[in-house]
């Protein structure tokens, strides 16, 4: 599987077993199958697992879970909600970006480029991993929703307490798992509708995800995110 190089170790010994897995490698073939066939593909493999190798295991204090990658040419990265410097920041974003204002005060970030984030413990994943240019949702059902519940669930099973973020129903789904592998209270699980332009009026605005989540990690002492991005250097 393209991507693994940078792989932080605490994931690789979390997952082995999924990586071995047959799933794994039915996929492994269709991703070759795409590009042999000149079939573009996002992000490009070596970003693949770029979350898995930007947030460690061990260093996860909260968890942003997104459906698949942008489907446009320059944009995913691996990072889920966020873009590559210098691209337009995507509509879902931008209302990520009014919330984080309303919420905590912080002015709209001129960029959409999350690593920051990444860097200080956000998970930034998706339920599946690639997509196909222009086609949004055409890995699902592929393989990446096994492999990243097994992500989810090394999370949730932590004696850490972590905050994930689930928005809008596809993530909302996921909630069962996180809840089944932990004692009740462990987590804070914050549900809301999704940011996109089509729901955030249905519940993401208002919801101060951001805030939530500093007041539950200062509460079991793991610090809080800084959430406001640094200027991207020219």
């Amino acid at each position: 599987m393209d991507g693994l190089a940078g792989l932080h170790p605490s994931w690789r010994a979390a997952l082995q077993g999924e990586f071995d897995a047959p799933y794994m490698r039915d996929l492994d073939a269709l991703l070759a199958a795409e590009a042999a066939g000149g079939v573009p593909v996002y992000p490009p493999a070596a970003d693949r697992f770029r979350a898995l190798a930007l947030t460690p295991l061990d260093a996860v204090r909260v968890v942003i879970l997104g459906q698949d990658p942008y489907h446009g040419a320059g944009q995913a990265h691996g990072l889920s909600f966020s873009v590559r410097p210098g691209t337009r920041i995507p509509p879902s974003l931008v209302n990520i970006f009014k919330e984080l204002q309303a919420d905590l005060g912080h002015p709209r970030s001129a960029h959409g480029f999350l690593e920051a984030w990444a860097r200080q413990g956000v998970l930034l994943l998706n339920t599946v991993l690639s997509v196909r240019e222009g086609a949004p949702a055409s890995h699902r059902g592929q393989g990446w929703e096994r492999f990243t519940d097994a992500v989810i669930r090394a999370v949730a099973e932590r004696a850490d307490p972590t905050v994930f973020l689930l928005w809008g129903a596809h993530a909302q789904a996921k909630a069962p798992l996180i809840a089944a592998a932990a004692p009740a209270g462990r987590h804070l699980i914050v549900t809301s509708a999704h940011p996109s332009p089509l729901s955030a009026r249905t519940g993401f605005f208002g919801s101060r995800p951001f805030s939530r989540t500093n007041a539950f990690l200062a509460e079991h002492g793991r610090g809080t995110i800084d959430w406001a991005l640094p200027p991207l250097s020219v």
